[in-house]
């Protein structure tokens, strides 16, 4: 069988089944030094001013268009 034949929701089954297939292994994921700067960045940045960024029902207004 091709992935192509199955419907959009019987892929995504098939995408969380195998990140949880990965996850389940136990094996630690790498990050990039890049990676690991931009998260590090990021933290800082959230640290220095906590007020920065949207609320979660920012995001989800963005997300769904509506509350």
């Amino acid at each position: 069988m091709k992935i192509q034949e199955l419907s959009i929701s019987e892929r995504i089954v098939l995408a969380e089944k195998l990140w949880d297939s990965i996850i389940d292994e136990g094996t630690p994921i790498e990050l990039t030094e890049k990676q690991k700067l931009e998260l590090d960045r990021r933290l800082q940045t959230f640290l220095d001013d906590q007020d920065v960024g949207s609320s979660w029902a920012e995001v989800k207004e963005r997300i769904t268009g509506n509350v």
